[in-house]
Parts: C-alpha cells; structure tokens; sequence
C-alpha cells in the first residue's frame, strides 16, 4: 500500500491532475526551467483537430480573448451611442412640453413629439377626466373615472410602472379601435401616480417590438414628463 493510499487519497486520474494543476499554478515559472519539456508538449487544435505547441495554443487563446474583448467593447459603443440617441430625443421631447403655454398645446405637443421625435405613430393617450379637448382624437381618448373598462387595467395601475408585450383584445381595442388588428405588441405607461391620470399607450406591429423583457426606464422617464406636463398649472 502506497503512503498516498494509506493517508486515505484516492489515487484517480482526476485527483493526479488537480495536483498537476494545482503545482502548476503556485510554479509559474516551471516550464522556464523546464523548456525542452515546453517544446515536446503537443495539443490538439480546438478547429482541425491537428497537433499544436503550448506556445501556439496560448497564441490562440490570447487571440480568442482578445475578439471576445472586441465585441464587447463594440457592444458598449452601441449601446453609449444608443443612450445618446435615447438622450437626444428626451432633450427635444422635453423642450416641446416647456415651450407648451397652455394644455391644449401641451397635448398638441406630446403627440407631435411622439410621432416625431420617436417614431412613435401608433400612440394613443387614455386620460381620466371628462373634458372637453380639441386635440387629436385619434391620439387622444378619454373616458370617465366610472368606466368599467378602466377594470383591465388596475393591475397596470396598482403596479404604477410601465408594462411591455401583449395586452388584452379588449385592451386594445379600447387603445387603438379600428387599428387594433394591426397592433401586435404594446407599452403601457401609467401616468400620475398609480395612473390617476391615464395612460400611454404606445402601439407596434411587430410583435416582438415590446416584450417584457425589455428596460422600462426611458418609459418610466417618459411618464414622469409627460404627468408634469399635463398638472402643470
């Protein structure tokens, strides 16, 4: 019986190699010391299956590294440039409601910025009021405190922050009426607290344009604005 197996160390392959593993990592400098051991090692190659030195394996791992380190690097230049983009357009959004002197034109403006400074044709503002405007109705609805169709939405409102992906057909046919069939995905932005105001509504026909995993911050941003805006005195 070997020492190793009498102190109770099973004498596996697996437990060899940690203890090479393991000595090698406290003797960095071992294949210094060692190099015609270092010029006899040969490893198979990850993509034709050919023999290589460690040298050149480690060669390619620091080449894996380094792309690997490329594209995320590329990936936060998009994403800056993203929020950038993002930020711009807060910018003017933000403008447009401070140049608003009165309510009719800050709703005159929130649609227009919408539409032009984002994109967003398919938005629909649902206030809770009884009111008479003369905005856009095809923008603007609004419907009693009273309405039982306010119902489908004390989840939305409870909850008091935005929500992404699909909604109810009644949801949306209330939201988008004649257009509702065209609707394949949705954001809903509760405006005042707990959505004592309403909501946003912003409508996509790509199903996948709005899910629910996507950030809701700029959204819930958007509300904070656009809430300001409409109880500004």
């Amino acid at each position: 019986m070997s020492t190793r197996e009498a102190r109770g160390v099973a004498t596996t392959a697996e437990t060899e190699e940690e203890l090479v593993a393991r000595f090698l990592q406290q003797s960095p400098d071992f294949f210094e010391r060692h190099q015609q051991l270092l010029s006899r090692l040969r490893l198979p190659h990850v993509r034709s299956g050919s023999t290589i030195s460690l040298v050149e394996r480690q060669v390619e791992v620091l080449r894996e590294k380094h792309s690997a380190l490329e594209e995320k690097l590329a990936e936060f230049v998009r994403v800056a440039r993203s929020n950038d983009a993002i930020a711009d357009r807060m910018h003017r959004f933000t403008r447009r409601l401070l140049r608003a002197g009165s309510r009719g034109l800050v709703l005159q403006n929130i649609e227009a910025g919408l539409r032009q400074d984002f994109d967003a044709f398919n938005s629909v503002l649902l206030l809770i009021g009884t009111e008479a405007t003369n905005a856009d109705e095809r923008f603007l609805h609004m419907i009693a405190p009273d309405d039982p169709r306010l119902k489908s939405f004390e989840t939305l409102f409870a909850s008091g922050k935005p929500r992404c992906g699909q909604v109810r057909d009644s949801q949306r046919e209330l939201l988008f009426g004649a257009e509702a069939n065209d609707i394949g995905s949705v954001a809903l932005v509760p405006l005042g607290e707990h959505g004592s105001l309403g909501l946003l509504a912003l409508g996509s026909s790509d199903r996948d344009r709005f899910h629910p995993g996507m950030s809701t911050e700029f959204l819930g941003r958007l509300s904070d604005l656009i809430s300001d805006a409409l109880t500004a005195p």
